[in-house]
């Protein structure tokens, strides 16, 4: 035990309580926790492991590894459906992306656990969640923020704080106890996953001074260097701004976005090495695979400008900018997100129509776009000869719209 402290109301202490629901995912921080609550906190534990889309785990093998490690129920909640249609269907209407290519898949994932972890402790008599943050990430902000608030009754504890183990003591603390792990010395990355995206962190990755091994890091794309030499199109209609047909064939939002991950990694479409702002003031990289999101996001973000006003598409980059800041920052709660989510979904009530993405070598392009709302004019846009812009008008409009810039420069020469 570290010297770790409790000082938050909301931190469960030991002899508190009897029962406690857990965070599980079966990696290395949360079955390593399994084990070390049952030691240090005398309670039982029930295991919750939430299904938003992630296809690295067997989530049979993962409630038996739980059974196994003694918790005393172990929970597979499928939530697919649920969290495409309440929150990827926002992320695609906000064009979510935090600091250059990452489409907020943790930070949207923790929202829609929390939420179901919450439900889950009130049925099963929990009265407290445990998580498998570090005191270093983003992830324990979001769950004890959105615990709290969605329960204010309900109380936390965040092992990996506590017990001051790094990512070896942890590995040895599993080799101890006989639980099976996927970490390696040589291999020590860390892994989070759902429909939307996966990130990878540790190892090399950490010092941006060293190059990612991309090869042996990514687990959905292929390396660019390895995607084919040949495109290929896809095309995505949309109505009020949520897609719902790829090539004509209808289909649930859940299952567009597991065919648009397939293609977009067979074409290495969506790797992200970002140097990340986190909230705890850190700067810290992480590799992350979006390859379904960035190709919805792409078609969306075109057919949306198509659709809006030159002062629509100002205000809506704003706009979204501040909505990828907050679901990052475990502020989906606070009433200004309800505000943003408002004003992002009327502007999106004419965002239908379809996009043709190309997909080649870790580009996702759109080629064409069409919609019954469309702004463009044929007649008024065109180059060639025609009656339909009055072109008499643009020197008159000139001299009216550079008279502030011409002022301003005679009254004083700001290039001095």
């Amino acid at each position: 035990m570290n010297s770790y402290r409790k000082i938050a109301s909301h931190e469960a202490k030991k002899g508190e309580f009897k029962k406690c629901l857990l965070l599980y995912s079966g990696g290395l921080d949360t079955s390593v926790m399994l084990k070390w609550i049952q030691q240090e906190y005398e309670c039982e534990v029930i295991a919750l492991t939430v299904d938003i889309g992630q296809t690295a785990d067997n989530l049979q093998a993962i409630k038996d590894k739980a059974l196994k490690l003694g918790a005393i129920e172990a929970i597979v909640h499928d939530a697919k459906k649920e969290f495409a249609g309440t929150l990827l269907s926002m992320a695609i209407k906000a064009n979510a992306d935090y600091q250059g290519g990452y489409a907020l898949s943790t930070p949207l994932g923790r929202v829609i656990i929390s939420k179901i972890a919450v439900k889950m402790a009130e049925k099963y008599g929990c009265e407290v969640i445990a998580h498998g943050c570090t005191g270093k990430g983003n992830d324990q902000v979001r769950f004890e923020s959105y615990i709290t608030t969605l329960n204010p009754k309900l109380k936390t504890i965040a092992p990996v704080r506590e017990w001051g183990m790094g990512r070896q003591e942890e590995i040895a603390f599993a080799k101890k106890y006989k639980i099976p792990i996927k970490q390696t010395k040589d291999l020590p990355y860390s892994y989070d996953e759902n429909m939307w995206g996966n990130t990878a962190e540790g190892g090399d990755i950490e010092d941006p001074a060293k190059q990612s091994k991309l090869n042996s890091i990514l687990q959905w794309c292929k390396p660019v260097e390895k995607t084919s030499n040949k495109s290929e199109l896809i095309t995505i209609n949309f109505k009020t701004g949520v897609p719902n047909k790829i090539n004509g064939q209808p289909m649930p939002l859940e299952q567009i976005i597991k065919v648009c991950n397939e293609l977009g990694a067979k074409h290495g479409v969506g790797v992200t090495q970002l140097i990340e702002d986190r909230l705890v003031g850190l700067k810290v990289r992480g590799v992350y695979e979006n390859p379904g999101a960035t190709i919805l996001i792409e078609a969306h973000k075109k057919l949306e400008k198509l659709v809006s006003t030159r002062e629509e598409n100002q205000l809506k980059r704003f706009i979204d900018t501040k909505w990828a800041y907050m679901a990052y920052a475990a502020q989906w709660f606070e009433p200004t997100m309800a505000h943003i989510n408002t004003y992002i979904n009327s502007q999106n009530q004419k965002v239908s129509g379809y996009a043709t993405v190309k997909l080649y070598k870790g580009q996702a392009t759109v080629v064409s776009l069409s919609s019954p709302f469309s702004l463009f004019d044929a007649e008024l846009a065109t180059f060639e000869k025609n009656d339909n812009f009055n072109q008499n008008a643009s020197a008159g409009f000139i001299e009216i719209y550079n008279l502030p810039q011409k002022t301003a420069k005679g009254a004083y020469d700001y290039e001095k």
